[in-house]
């Protein structure tokens, strides 16, 4: 709250930002995600509105694997006074999956996965059933939307409108770059903290930024100033050690989130239950998610642990919510070892915890550590222990499609021989 600009505090300013917006506008939405930076927004929007006496709307995507404090927090926000339309959108969009190499994409709101859903539809929402959006596609990416909503949005109101984002340019490059870059963008009135967006054709219709300049001290600042409401997550990601510069509200499964995937268990175990059986991959997730299992790096399993130990731990752990891919993956170790077993005489008590790491790479040497991480990987036809593919496989893994939902997609991106067969089975 003490920085100075031209002669303002950033409390200030965005206020003179937002009254500019409201009285040159012909209608303004401002959209809202249930996080602390949209949260504040919303607000300053709605005292700056009942000042001046005018009225805006506000677009949320419910993403529907959310915290309940953050549904919570939502709706007690849609009772600002100066609201004029809440859009509560609900609709089937495609998201990231970064836990799964099986399933890297999943869609909220699938029709097609009613019975696992986290959450009930909401009341008032906007979804498939009542969609006025004519243009949506089921799938359709979540970047591309926010597109086609502003379209939509200006031919339904009219005139030229403007979108409040709760950027701040602090956070990243890539947002100080969205405010900072006059180059590659089409101002309205050459205001730096506003963009033109473009859907196909450049629309009538200018996203601005209002807190681009604040910190996160700004945010609890003026939280704690004005006495706004916000999302009680805040305060319970701070009492479990996250600082104010590290919280973040993100995707369950997406690839911010998946370092801290854990804190939804933390916070929420009783809606973690639910989102851990919404998408393949989520407890593989949760296992690793202070790791770098889920990326490429080499992976690192908890030290307690040997390799032994950690591969029954993750067989385990998949057999909670997959009991066919556990056995799947235990008939292929099993024959793994019955191979070393004939080739050198072998027992299990004889394998070792770690080999050369390069002879591992190689493929050349028994190990715990090889064994565990092929299970890691998600590795359907073990090819990491030497396995090839087989009809066999082929044939189980058809069988996996068709009993578990969105089991295996075309847009696999990890696996060339699984996209290859998502596609000829047309999913």
């Amino acid at each position: 709250m003490g920085k100075i600009y031209l002669e303002k505090d950033v409390l200030t300013a965005a206020k003179e930002r937002i009254a500019m917006v409201l009285k040159k506008f012909d209608n303004v939405y401002f959209s809202f995600s249930g996080g602390k930076d949209s949260s504040v927004m919303l607000q300053l929007a709605n005292k700056v509105a009942g000042s001046i006496k005018k009225k805006f709307d506000v677009l949320f995507i419910d993403l529907e694997a959310q915290y309940e404090a953050t549904i919570e927090h939502v709706e007690e926000l849609k009772g600002l006074n100066n609201i004029r339309d809440f859009y509560h959108i609900a609709l089937p969009l495609s998201l990231r999956n970064s836990v799964s190499v099986l399933q890297p994409k999943w869609v909220c709101w699938d029709e097609d996965s009613k019975d696992l859903w986290v959450r009930e539809l909401p009341e008032n929402s906007i979804n498939i059933r009542n969609n006025p959006i004519k243009d949506f596609r089921v799938g359709e990416e979540f970047e591309e939307f926010i597109l086609q909503f502003a379209q939509w949005y200006q031919k339904e109101k009219g005139g030229i409108c403007a979108c409040g984002v709760a950027i701040r340019a602090n956070e990243s490059l890539n947002r100080f770059r969205t405010v900072a870059n006059k180059i590659s963008k089409i101002m309205y009135e050459d205001i730096i903290w506003t963009t033109r967006m473009k859907y196909k054709n450049y629309l009538d219709v200018y996203n601005f930024y209002p807190i681009y300049d604040f910190t996160a001290e700004d945010i609890w600042g003026t939280v704690s100033k004005l006495k706004l409401k916000f999302n009680k997550v805040y305060e319970m990601l701070y009492k479990d050690g996250i600082s104010i510069h590290q919280q973040r509200l993100c995707q369950p499964y997406g690839d911010d989130q998946r370092n801290g995937l854990n804190q939804f268990k933390k916070l929420e175990p009783q809606t973690w239950e639910k989102v851990l059986n919404r998408v393949n991959g989520v407890n593989f997730g949760n296992i690793y998610c202070r790791t770098t299992a889920l990326g490429n790096l080499r992976t690192s399993k908890p030290n307690f642990m040997t390799w032994q130990e950690y591969t029954v731990f993750l067989l385990e752990s998949t057999g909670l919510y997959n009991e066919d891919l556990m056995v799947h993956y235990y008939q292929k170790i099993k024959k793994f070892m019955l191979w070393y077993n004939k080739k050198e005489g072998k027992e299990v008590k004889d394998i070792p915890d770690e080999a050369d790491i390069k002879l591992e790479g190689k493929k050349k040497v028994i190990s715990w550590r090889r064994i565990a991480r092929s299970i890691e990987k998600n590795d359907f036809y073990m090819r990491r222990l030497s396995f090839s593919q087989t009809k066999g496989d082929e044939e189980k893994l058809k069988r996996f499609m068709n009993k578990y939902t969105n089991f295996l997609t075309s847009k696999t991106d990890t696996d060339y021989d699984l996209i290859e067969l998502a596609k000829k089975e047309g999913v």
